[in-house]
């Protein structure tokens, strides 16, 4: 995760390829926790309350925002699902990767 997590998303050019499903999995294997369903990459988080869930979601959107690279998101009181995907790509891309291992990197802060 650290590589990945101290990468910087890149704007993808037209015609940029979405990784294959190989690349996919062994991406995986550096996000714990993450999976992909053959649209997304996701991964469920829970919370104590309210105030942690919208603690982690302004955090994210930090994340987010700086890397000018954005989840979807289904949020609860005490829940948060990050969706990723490429839009641009029509797939996955190194750069839902490299949000998905900095949003990782928010638990160990």
């Amino acid at each position: 995760m650290p590589v990945l997590a101290s990468s910087r998303c890149q704007p993808l050019p037209a015609g940029t390829p979405a990784l294959t499903k190989a690349e996919i999995d062994s991406l995986l294997k550096e996000v714990p926790g993450w999976s992909y369903d053959g649209k997304v990459i996701a991964k469920a988080y829970s919370f104590k309350n309210y105030y942690e869930t919208m603690a982690f979601v302004n955090a994210l959107a930090w994340i987010a925002h700086r890397e000018d690279h954005h989840p979807d998101l289904s949020v609860g009181y005490n829940r948060c699902r990050v969706e990723f995907s490429t839009h641009s790509i029509g797939g996955i891309s190194r750069n839902d990767f490299i949000c998905a291992a900095k949003i990782e990197q928010l638990g160990q802060a």
